[in-house]
């Protein structure tokens, strides 16, 4: 029969469960084991949901207390030194040390999960690097599914993947650790047979991107260990986010029970892989989509899976999500409040475990076994397909009435920089932050009694207003030179744009993991996309009232909006992301009508959304370039433009960053000391940048010290000239009493760079 299986499953719980028990942990108000018990009352309940669905492979240790890679390290035993580890087992405080930092060493590295809003912990290679199991977590929870009547499938992250997304910390080649590496991968494959394991999930989404040779020639090695260790275990060894191309050869060589497909991003790839199937292997068909909260069209999918059904006969086949759900929220029957015909078009995770089982029978038995759940698919995907509220007339002539002088600055930079620096008349070293302040447990009662009906309009701009101006002071207080406003009335930098825009609905329990215990509710695109009135302008006008400082405005950009919502898969994505510039752009204008003269768009989503693959790059940088500049182009010179970017990786896009044409962008480098400037040097970047000094992941506080031997690094790749000072990110999700005295010393630090330029000149 065809089996329906999963690859993995929310770990938040639909009330963000683990987010709270983390942070109370963190805080000291909850204890180790009253956190751990949280976490297996949240695998629990998700296993049982998926057994009730009737799923015949139910994952196990795709669960995580913060990230799977970080998960990965810990039982491979790959430590940084800088955390003391003594061996052993690693122990929760090592754990959350190595995700978050702590008083004695900075975090690990955190980037994009490949092209999602998902972050991840970079593994760290140092030399002689050792490999060893050093976690039971794994073993742990497998006994603990089997205690709750779960046959598990456990899941592993591949070595390829592993070492091919970590960082070579010294001389040391990460493709060379691969043998070393394979021999802890055999131990903990013996203790799965030792434990009666009979399938294993090795998820190797690397062969989703282009594969240089030499790691070609490294999966032969990974095919000879897999040989050896595949006769007593079933390997279903899945890839997602894109099809395999020319990696498919290398895919369907391998000696597996099962190759897994992402048929929901490249539909295309199952012609090819089909007529190349081996006897011996099954394909996993992922064909609910993992990363999209739109119901399957049952008919449609059916008939994929029909297809391989009759080409490898039904005990070769199983139906599968796309990717892992943890990119989806749990269960749309919470979602009270929704719009009756907008929720009939949607399926969150528990939904799609019933598409997933409603597809094998199917697919099993035949369409009359679920004849009136494809007759109702059919009516939903009908339905939606000529609703009259996905499309607006007015958008789509303002589409068509784009022309490529709207994507252009009056002057070029050198011009605007004189008009700029004229205007502002700033200091060397112009110390700003990123936008968002810390949000106390006030402001998020005022907001939230505000939608519910239990503040009046009134009483809630009182209550922003009181908070804007505390923001304002002590920006004044410390001596900042660009002042925000801090964002007070802003849940979220998607959500709170979305809430404005036409053609966006919103959920109540929507949420799905950033990082670590930062939860978002992605807006939902369901038509198209048009801004009815401002969104910003009332706050920054007040602000800007109460100082004689440049307050700067703060927009999210289109990419960013697009990439952080869930979109529409009826469009090309550029359609939405157009709409969406076009809309921000009327808001620029305003602002700038207004009186603020600095305006940020935060694109940090702009290398996220790069494909997988270098083929496709061109054409999404060239719409995504142009989306940015058609909302930011409509000022005058002396408007400052800036952007801010990150947790990626520039290099190889750097000249789409520079064709942004921002006249300042700020970046993370804190964590990386630095290292991300390498590609604005090479580059030659002309315009100004902020290189972040103060990682705002992390409850350290960075003395003045640490931040001027960052800057010190940035003098020596950038011009003096063109240097800002700022934190990483936003402050949103730091407490007072850690922003506080890092601000300070951040502004401390510029000021000691001011006087030891002045000192050099003299």
């Amino acid at each position: 029969m065809v089996l329906a299986t999963n690859l993995g499953f929310p770990r938040f719980g639909a009330d963000r469960e683990l987010k709270k028990a983390n942070e109370s942990y963190w805080k000291g108000n909850l204890s180790k084991d009253e956190l751990l018990k949280t976490a297996k009352m949240l695998r629990v309940r998700h296993w049982k949901m998926q057994k009730e669905a009737g799923l015949d492979h139910i994952p196990c240790n795709d669960f995580s207390l913060y990230d799977q890679v970080l998960d990965m390290c810990c039982l491979l035993g790959c430590v940084p030194p800088r955390y003391n580890w003594s061996g052993g087992d690693v122990d929760l405080d090592t754990y959350f040390a190595m995700a978050r930092g702590d008083d004695n060493a900075p975090a690990m590295e955190m980037t994009k999960w490949f092209d999602t809003n998902y972050h991840y912990m970079v593994p760290e290679f140092e030399d002689k690097q050792a490999f060893t199991i050093a976690s039971s977590k794994l073993f742990d929870e497998i006994s603990e599914a089997r205690e709750a009547g779960i046959e598990p499938r456990p899941v592993l992250i591949g070595p390829a993947t592993f070492l091919m997304l970590g960082k070579a910390k010294g001389d040391v080649d990460p493709l060379a650790l691969l043998p070393e590496l394979l021999k802890t991968y055999g131990e903990i494959f013996a203790r799965l047979k030792e434990m009666n394991i009979k399938t294993i999930q090795l998820d190797e989404p690397v062969l989703a991107l282009d594969m240089p040779a030499p790691w070609k020639q490294g999966w032969e090695k990974i095919k000879t260990f897999l040989g050896a260790v595949s006769g007593d275990l079933d390997i279903v060894l899945t890839t997602y986010f894109e099809g395999l191309r020319d990696n498919a050869a290398l895919a369907l060589s391998m000696p597996v029970k099962a190759l897994h497909l992402d048929l929901r991003r490249a539909p295309e790839q199952l012609e090819a892989i089909l007529d190349d199937v081996p006897a011996s292997m099954s394909l996993s068909l992922g064909v609910v989509d993992g990363r999209n909260i739109w119901k399957n069209d049952l008919s449609a999918s059916l008939a994929m899976v029909e297809k391989v059904v009759q080409k490898l006969g039904t005990d070769r086949v199983m139906v599968a999500p796309s990717c892992s759900m943890l990119h989806c929220p749990v269960d749309l029957a919470r979602e009270e409040k929704l719009d009756a015909q907008l929720k009939s078009w949607m399926a969150f995770s528990k939904q799609k475990l019933d598409e997933i089982k409603a597809l094998a029978v199917g697919a099993t038995k035949g369409r009359a076994a679920i004849e009136a759940l494809l007759g109702e698919s059919d009516r939903i995907v009908q339905d939606r397909k000529t609703s009259n509220r996905i499309h607006n007339q007015e958008v789509q002539s303002r589409m068509d009435a784009i022309t490529k002088a709207m994507a252009n600055r009056q002057n070029a930079f050198s011009a605007r920089q004189k008009a700029q620096r004229a205007d502002l008349n700033l200091p060397l070293y112009p110390t700003t932050t990123i936008g968002s302040f810390p949000q106390t447990s006030e402001i998020r009662k005022a907001r939230a009694s505000f939608k519910k009906g239990g503040l009046d309009q009134e009483t809630y701009e009182s209550a922003m207003k009181k908070e804007i101006e505390q923001v304002v002071r002590y920006q004044e207080g410390i001596g900042m030179d660009v002042l925000v406003h801090g964002e007070a009335e802003r849940n979220d930098m998607v959500e709170y744009f979305g809430e404005q825009l036409d053609g966006f609905v919103f959920t109540q329990h929507g949420w799905v993991q950033s990082y670590g215990s930062r939860a978002v509710k992605p807006p939902i695109i369901y038509g198209d996309v048009h801004r009815p009135a401002p969104m910003t302008v009332q706050w920054s006008s007040y602000a800007q009232s109460l100082t004689d400082k440049p307050m700067k405005g703060m927009l999210t950009g289109p990419i960013t909006i697009l990439f952080w919502s869930f979109k529409r898969d009826d469009v090309p994505y550029e359609t939405s992301c157009r709409q969406i510039a076009l809309a921000l752009r009327d808001e620029v204008s305003d602002l700038e009508r207004a009186g603020i003269t600095i305006i940020q768009m935060d694109e940090p989503a702009i290398r996220e959304g790069l494909p997988l693959r270098k083929s496709d790059w061109n054409s999404y940088l060239d719409w995504a370039v142009e989306s940015f500049k058609l909302s930011t182009c409509s000022v005058k010179d002396t408007t400052q433009i800036h952007t801010h970017m990150c947790y990626s990786e520039f290099n190889d896009i750097i000249d789409s960053i520079g064709a942004l044409d921002a006249d300042v962008i700020s970046i993370e480098t804190s964590r990386s000391q630095m290292e991300l400037l390498d590609a604005f040097v090479a580059y030659n970047y002309p315009n100004e940048i902020g290189p972040g000094v103060y990682d705002i992941h992390s409850p350290r506080i960075p003395t003045k010290d640490e931040m001027v031997t960052l800057l010190e690094k940035a003098e020596k790749v950038l011009d003096g000239d063109q240097i800002w000072v700022n934190p990483d990110c936003g402050l949103k999700t730091r407490g007072w009493t850690e922003v506080e005295p890092a601000l300070k010393n951040m502004v401390e630090a510029a000021r000691t760079l001011r006087q030891k330029r002045q000192s050099a000149a003299a």
